[in-house]
């Protein structure tokens, strides 16, 4: 019998981050009287409420008020999190994987099925595909992380939303020089300008560039990593408020690939080929700026806009050999690697724009005890993309890791204009009807600029343009029961809806070319009933849910570093999940988790072509069924600071059919510091250590790996160590 069979489930959340990052926020103001309990305000939903007062999970982290890292991936900052699983597998060439209630963990690299944000930003492109490299750690304020059905506000690939803020500039003048050096000569540099508006209209400022290297844990996997990142805000005298941001990243990565169970066992810190010999790597270069403003028309109307353009240029080597071709009995050829016409190349190369904007209208109290909402979000993108060969040829024998002939020239364009409606109705004391409406509509359209003459076996690669589109209605739903003024009640249900990304459109899985316009967008169905709760023994939630997707989409298979998709009819999703934390005494604060997750195929896939038929009942690569989080932190505002954490992962199945795993794993982490305040100087130092018991541990798979190569090893033990000199003018 299945571990959860209800149509009414649930979730709720906590506001907590373990120790690496900044401890429970609900702590923060509690250092002096544990028993205040802080008012901790939302934004995700867009109703203006209270954590308490939220009927969604949602969880808010705020940024640590002492550097305790290098402050280079979100993994530090956002730890905790019961359904949010993310991988650190120590590869800047692929990103970080992500997943939300096991949505995005089909991704190999990169984040799919998640909706990520910065300062109201998008850092998911309009596709749905999405990226943690450009958020600055070193100037954030806080994380809010939406888990819950109410995901379904912000359109297509919400299976979950993460929306990161940075801090405005407050205060004098000052600047803050930071320097981080750990294993593997790992070395961060930073440099932060900051300060308030000195008059009205006049804006405050944040400013931060730095610069990271390493030479990796493992062969062939140094990156070097540019980031800078700018915020004005302006205050004006009417009431309103304008936010400009622009970002700039550029990364140059190695990429060691994924090892067979035999490679990682024999040395985990290996490159799956040991002569390296396609130097398989990835160089990343994007710029984005966007703009909000924010207008109150009175005391009961007020307008939101958002607009943003940006530009991503990736150029990616893969390991494809050049091949061999040759006859069958039917004297039709059998092509390998890169010799059949319609084979892409082993170098990906593309140029992307892509804009954007979001208008929004929101009305308190014209009807009494509501608020509502109206906007509309457009998303443009447009894409140059071509494929080459990745070798020239050198006495009659292939060189690679170079770029060679053109294999691919496409334009792809993508559009979006969603309207949406919310409202919010407090029609008794204590009850409450939150309810959404989303039309949700992706066209994409692809023009095929290569095309090529039949080899001598009559093989071409012919005219592959084509276009599509998906759309869906989205409706949401939640009633919240304020049972005392430290107690809410709530159920909930959303339907969801992702599109797949180009790339995973790109190629097909019967290995023949062009667009695999034969994927469809999934679609589910999610349910929620959970409890929060603020007292005298802590914060606590209780939650659980269901989630019924149809067409899920999921990976038929990685070949050759190139991945590709096909639908699943149906899976099923449930889970509950725990959370509880307290100021314990003055600054001492315990955090603890607990996220329950059986994610299954809940209809057959039959086999097509070479890739195997699913099971029902098996379980969904990539997914963790349980996982664990216990932290406490020493956390004065100045003196000395620290925090000692542990996490525990489930094993993780590598295939559909189930064939292995990656095993569960409990690894440890622990950080001190200090930090001096001298009237306009402020110092701080700080020494960490992860993986402190030195688990060796799988930190990602590479889902449905062709060639068996599931495993990217975890970094061992390794330490880091910092500096940051804050100086006010």
């Amino acid at each position: 019998m299945r571990f959860l069979r209800f149509n009414t489930l649930s979730h709720c959340i906590f506001l907590a981050t373990g120790l690496g990052a900044t401890g429970s926020v609900w702590a923060q103001d509690t250092a002096d009287n544990p028993l205040t309990l802080p008012v901790i305000q939302v934004e995700a939903t867009r109703t203006g409420t209270t954590y308490l007062q939220t009927p969604a999970s949602i969880f808010r982290v705020d940024a640590p008020a002492q550097q305790q890292s290098a402050q280079v991936n979100l993994t530090e900052v956002v730890k905790g999190i019961p359904s949010l699983q993310i991988n650190n597998r120590e590869n800047y060439a692929q990103d970080l994987q992500l997943s939300m209630r096991g949505f995005g963990a089909r991704s190999t690299f990169g984040v799919r099925g998640i909706r990520l944000y910065v300062d109201g930003i998008p850092a998911t492109m309009p596709d749905g595909q999405g990226q943690t490299s450009n958020i600055d750690l070193s100037s954030l304020d806080h994380v809010e992380v939406l888990t819950g059905p109410f995901s379904s506000l912000y359109g297509n690939s919400s299976g979950g939303t993460i929306l990161t803020t940075t801090k405005e500039g407050q205060g004098k003048d000052s600047i803050e020089l930071g320097y981080s050096g750990g294993s593997h000569d790992k070395g961060r540099s930073g440099i932060i300008l900051q300060g308030g508006a000195k008059a009205p209209n006049e804006p405050s400022y944040v400013i931060s560039s730095s610069y990271f290297d390493t030479d990796g844990y493992r062969d062939h996997s140094a990156a070097r990593k540019v980031l800078n990142n700018a915020k004005l805000t302006w205050n004006l005298n009417d009431g309103s408020k304008i936010n400009w941001i622009t970002n700039y990243v550029k990364i140059n990565a190695d990429d060691p690939q994924g090892l067979t169970r035999e490679q990682w066992k024999a040395n985990p810190k290996q490159v799956n080929d040991a002569n390296n010999l396609y130097d398989v790597r990835k160089e990343i270069e994007q710029t984005q700026t966007g703009l909000t403003w924010t207008k109150p028309l009175n005391d009961q109307n007020e307008l939101y806009m958002m607009g943003y353009l940006g530009n991503r240029q990736v150029t990616q080597y893969q390991s494809i050999p050049k091949g061999t071709v040759t006859l069958g009995k039917d004297n039709k050829p059998i092509y390998t690697g890169q010799t059949s016409p319609q084979q892409a190349g082993g170098v990906i190369d593309f140029d992307r724009n892509y804009y954007g904007a979001d208008l929004r209208w929101t009305g308190k109290e014209l009807l009494p005890h509501t608020t509502l909402s109206a906007g509309v979000a457009l998303d443009f993108m447009d894409e140059d993309r071509q494929g080459y060969e990745n070798y020239i040829t050198v006495n009659n024998q292939p060189s690679y890791g170079v770029k060679g002939n053109l294999r691919r020239n496409k334009d792809n364009t993508l559009w979006n204009i969603d309207p949406y409606l919310q409202a919010s109705w407090q029609f008794l004391p204590t009850w409450r009807l939150d309810t959404g409406l989303r039309y949700s509509n992706v066209h994409y359209k692809s023009k095929d600029k290569f095309i090529s003459e039949p080899d001598k076996y009559g093989t071409s690669n012919g005219d592959d343009s084509g276009k599509t589109e998906y759309s869906k209605v989205l409706p949401s739903a939640a009633l919240s029961w304020q049972i005392q003024p430290e107690l809410l009640a709530y159920i909930s249900y959303a339907k969801g809806f992702e599109t797949p990304t180009f790339t995973e459109m790109a190629y097909r899985p019967d290995g023949l070319g062009g667009f695999n316009f034969d994927l469809n967008a999934s679609t589910s169905d999610t349910y929620e009933a959970g409890l929060k709760s603020q007292n005298r023994l802590g914060d606590f939630t209780l939650a659980a849910f269901q989630t019924k997707t149809k067409d899920d989409i999921v990976s038929a298979g990685s070949t050759n570093g190139r991945a590709t998709f096909r639908n699943a009819d149906k899976t099923l999703r449930e889970g509950i999940e725990l959370t509880w934390n307290k100021a314990l005494w003055r600054d001492l604060v315990a955090t603890a988790s607990y996220g329950y997750l059986d994610a299954t195929f809940d209809a057959d896939v039959p086999a097509r072509g070479s890739v195997a038929a699913i099971t029902s009942g098996n379980k969904i690569p990539g997914i963790a069924k349980n996982q664990g989080y216990v932290g406490i932190t020493w956390k004065p505002q100045t003196g000395f600071y620290a925090g000692l954490d542990a996490q525990y992962n489930d094993k993780i199945y590598v295939d559909d059919k189930n064939s292995d795993t990656a095993p569960s794993y409990t690894v440890m982490a622990a950080y001190a510091g200090y930090v001096w305040n001298m009237q306009a100087w402020k110092v701080n130092v700080f020494g960490r250590v992860d993986n402190l018991l030195d688990k060796d541990y799988v930190g990602s798979v590479i889902v449905n790996d062709g060639n068996g190569r599931y495993f990217e090893p975890a970094d061992g033990r390794n330490w880091s160590a910092g500096i940051r000199v804050v100086k006010q003018f």
